[in-house]
This record gives structure tokens, sequence and C-alpha cells, in this order.
């Protein structure tokens, strides 16, 4: 016999009841969805009310729910819930399939509704494509690109690389144009890459001025390298924006991959280490494993600086600088030295480069300035013969950048209640030539303080005479790549030779750098060069001996 279900409609929902119960006794709060009630008699299942639902999902009741709701019913389970996907030639509809039993005069009754989650899927899938997309461009972001790449990994056995893009300068074209100029340009050079691949590779915007692209290979790696010259050429052509003509040059770093990668997070890292060697080479540059062993070396390295500097576990020692013509100590050049908490002794010219590039460059020279100015004012408290002699401290281009050089020297001067005409800065020849007018200023207002001014390494940047000429520069200080070796090089006595005569003509000392041999010492003193530093008078000194061979050169 079958049995049909009463219906009590309350507050806009249609409570379904089964027959032999009253309202009161215990309504089920369903969906209004057609409903299909059946009952378990020995082991058939027997349908006692419309399969409309089923229809409406395009399948038949009797040959796909039966296994379910006959399962479901000789189970012990109190209830359960099963998804159930239905699809059609127009369209795929979500419903989800919920069973509930009851006892009924002692017999099993199972009550199947379907609920239609279609429109709940389709939102939610709305919602991972958008969270998956950049906005600006519509390519894929960093997560969208993340899953092409899982996907890939799992899905193929064939080679793949991974190419970053990276824009260089942009950070200024965006700080001098605007932000809407800044996204018409990205919203450009998407669209140039896009057109530089094919249409199966993709394409994304990972970072702010970052893409990411995922690349089939086909036959050989060097297909990577070809698409990456492709690329650079498409980027060379200026781009237009408004009135301006803006060049944008790229730097690339390729990772390949195939089957036995396990993380996309690797790949895109290892491509990101390969982009920041492009940086510097100005060429594509290919992931090797040696290279990220080198950047976590590096990044260990910045973390130990990090905390040696905060500790002042760092040290300077003081090379001597002394006259070519007397032998007297005139000046010493500060040098930075470290070693770590493990005793492993750095080299500076290691530090330094990760100091410059990790930002720690403007402690670390505010802490040189303050330790030197302080180890001559302890010097000048043993005696005289420290009277007169100056102190040289390196400053870096990032620190000239980044810092307000003349209010640190003039704070680090009152503190060490020292006159500015005891304390020298050596900085480098691409540092003073890269913003010649702000140089100027700078160097105007250091000036102003009584400091030295040099210009290290002379004749390995680029300089030339007209911004040399226009900047207050008091020393010429001769790159050790001209003086070691000079005897029996012909060419790097007519070089040094040439250094004097400009240094004579614009009114500036000269300083000689790596001098190992006296007999170099003597040529450049005959040559005319005033002063030299180098091994042929002292290594860098600690502090204490640094006074002790003052003390013995300038009696």
């Amino acid at each position: 016999m079958a049995r049909s279900l009463s219906s009590v409609a309350r507050g806009g929902v249609l409570h379904l009841i089964p027959p032999g119960l009253s309202a009161a006794e215990g309504s089920l709060e369903l969906v209004p969805m057609p409903l299909l009630m059946v009952s378990l008699r020995g082991t058939q299942v027997v349908h006692e009310a419309s399969n409309r639902a089923f229809k409406r999902a395009q399948v038949e009741a009797d040959t796909s729910l039966d296994p379910v709701i006959r399962d479901f019913l000789l189970s012990d389970a109190e209830s359960a819930e099963h998804e159930w996907h239905s699809g059609g030639e127009v369209e795929r509809r979500h419903f989800r399939v919920c069973l509930s039993r009851i006892a009924l005069r002692s017999e099993p009754v199972c009550i199947v509704s379907l609920v239609d989650q279609t429109a709940e899927v389709r939102t939610e899938e709305t919602l991972r494509r958008e969270m998956a997309t950049d906005s600006l461009t519509g390519l894929p972001n960093r997560g969208g690109f993340t899953d092409a790449l899982e996907t890939t990994i799992a899905n193929s056995a064939a080679r793949w690389a991974v190419l970053m893009v990276d824009l260089e300068r942009f950070s200024r074209i965006n700080a001098c144009l605007g932000s809407m100029a800044g996204d018409e340009l990205l919203i450009t050079v998407a669209r140039r890459i896009k057109g530089a691949l094919r249409a199966r590779d993709v394409l994304a915007r990972t970072g702010g001025d970052e893409f990411g692209i995922l690349l089939a290979i086909d036959e050989r790696d060097d297909e990577a390298q070809h698409v990456a010259k492709r690329l650079q050429a498409a980027l060379s052509t200026p781009f237009r924006l408004s009135e301006y003509e803006i060049r944008v040059t790229s730097a690339i770093g390729i990772a390949f991959g195939d089957a036995r990668v396990e993380h996309a997070e690797d790949v895109i890292r290892h491509a990101q280490v390969a982009m920041k060697k492009s940086k510097a080479s100005k060429k594509a540059e290919a992931y090797q494993t040696r290279a990220l062993d080198s950047a976590r070396a590096e990044f260990a390295m910045e973390t130990a600086l990090r905390r040696a500097i905060d500790n002042g576990d760092l040290t300077l020692r003081y090379q001597p600088i002394c006259d070519l013509a007397t032998g007297r100590v005139e000046s010493f050049e500060a040098l930075a030295r470290w070693t770590d908490e493990q005793g492993v002794q750095h080299q500076p010219t290691d530090f330094i480069r990760v100091a410059e590039e990790s930002g720690l460059i403007v402690p670390l020279g505010r802490w040189a300035i303050d330790s030197a100015l302080a180890t001559l004012a302890e010097w000048d408290r043993r005696g005289d013969a420290s009277h007169g002699i100056r102190v040289g401290v390196n400053v870096s281009p990032i620190q000239l950048q980044r810092d307000s050089v003349p209010d640190v020297v003039e704070h680090a001067l009152a503190a060490a209640g020292m006159t500015g005409d005891r304390l020298k800065l050596e900085l480098t020849e691409s540092a003073l030539v890269a913003e010649p007018a702000r140089m100027a200023r700078m160097l105007t207002a250091l000036k102003s303080l009584g400091l030295t001014i040099a210009m290290d390494d002379f004749g390995t940047g680029f300089s030339n005479l007209a911004s040399l000429q226009k900047l207050p520069i008091d020393v010429l200080k001769i790159d050790r790549s001209f003086i070691t070796g000079m005897l029996a090089d012909r060419d790097k006595i007519a070089i040094v030779r040439a250094i004097l005569s400009l240094s004579q003509a614009l009114n500036m000392s000269t300083v000689a750098e790596g001098i190992e041999t006296h007999d170099i010492a003597q040529t450049l003193a005959a040559l005319g060069c005033q002063s030299g530093q180098g091994y042929a008078f002292a290594h860098p000194l600690e502090p204490d001996d640094a006074y002790g061979f003052l003390l013995t050169r300038n009696r």
C-alpha cells in the first residue's frame, strides 16, 4: 500500500509530515523539493511516492539511487548525506541527496530529498576564479599561477619551464608618472608578453612588476632561452605613455621542471633566484643548483650580520697612509672586520655586498663613522702624536642614497668632540657621478663641516672631467689595479702619469693604493704622487697597534 505525505505551511516553509504523525509530534523541516518516500520490504526497495525529483535530475530512480538507498536502509547509521552530480547536454546541475530514516509502524522508512545547489556551486566557482585572477590585467595571479603549475606537475610527464620576468625601473616610473600610468604600462607589457608566447603557454602576473610564465618544452631546454630573447626584444620597443616615451628593461630567470618536481613553489623560487642573477648580468639566466645554496648562505650571513651589528661584534682595523717623500703617517683608513659567533672570519668584500643588498649598510656605515672618530678621540687623549692625524671612512653608494650623511657626520663629530678636519670620507667614483647635482649638494654640505672628500678607486668608474671639476673633491685615490705590477707594465705607468697630471691640474692630492714594494713607492714618489698605502708600509692594524705604528713613524 502506498503511503502519502501530508504538509503544513508554517512561516513560509513547507513542513513534510510522514503519515501517522501529527505536526506537533515531529515535523521534518525540509527544503520545498519533491520527495521520494521508500520502504524496505525484505530485500526490495519499494518506491511509494513520485520520482519526479529524479526525472528533474535527468536520471532514473530505479537504476541510479536504489543501491544508495538500499545500503542506507540496511546500515546502522541514523542519517547520511551523499553528493550526487547529474549532467545534461544543455547544462550541469548539482544536487545533494539527503537521506533520513524513521521507524513507521515498525517498518523502516527512508525519506530522500534533493537539494539543488547549482547556484551555490556556480557562485563558489566564480569566487574561486576571481581569487585566482589579477584584477588589473585579467591574467592569473600568484595563486592562479601556482594552481596551474601544480596541475602541470600532477598531470604532465613532459619537460617544462618557469620564466620569471621582472620589470626594472618600474617603481621609478610609477613614482614619477603616477599609479594610473603605471597600471597602463603593466597592461601594455602584459599584452606584449602574451603576443610573444604560444597559445598553450600560461602567463600570470605574480607580483607588482613581476610576471610568471609556464612554458611547455617540446624538444630542447634552449627553447626557453629563445622565448626569453623574444620577450626581451618585445619589451625593448619604447612604450608610449601620455607625452612620454618609456623604455623598459627586464630581468628574466628560468627554472626547468619535470615529473620529478614535487612542489610548485620550489620551481618559482628557483626562477626568482636566477632572475636576481639576471639583473646583474643583463641577460636571461637559467637556475643552477649552486645558486640556491649561495642565496641561502647569503641569507644566513645577512641574519648573522644583523645580529653582529646590534651586538657590536664588528671591529675596525686601521691601515696607515704615509707620505711617500718622508715616510710619516698622515692619516689612516678605517676598514671593517667581522668574526662571527662561530669564529669564522668573513671577507669585507662578502659581507659589505650582503649589507648593501639588504640595507644593513646604513647602520653599518653609521657605526663605522662613530667608531673611527671614537678611536681617534682616544688616541688624542693619550698624547700629542695623533694631533692633526685624519681617519678615513668608506661610505657606500647605498648609504649616500638612503641616509642623510651630513646629519650623521655632524652628530658623530659632536659625540666624539672632534672637528670636521679630522675626518675624511672616501666615496666611490660610480656613486659620485650617478646623480651629480644631488652629490654636489651633499658634498658641499659635508665640506661646510670641514671634512676632506676623497674619490676612492679612481680610474675604474665612469667619471669625466666635467663632473670631476664640478664636485668639491680633495683627494684622488689611484686604484690598486694600476699600481700592482706597474714597474713591468708601461701602460700602467702611463695611466698613473695621466692621473697624476689630472690631479695636479685640478689642484687635488693623490694617494696610491696597494703599494706592496718599496721600489713601487719610490717610483710613485718620483712621478709626483704624494701619499700611498699598502703592505709595503703596514697591514690593517688593531687600534692599539696602529697608535704604536704612528708613534714609531712620526717621532
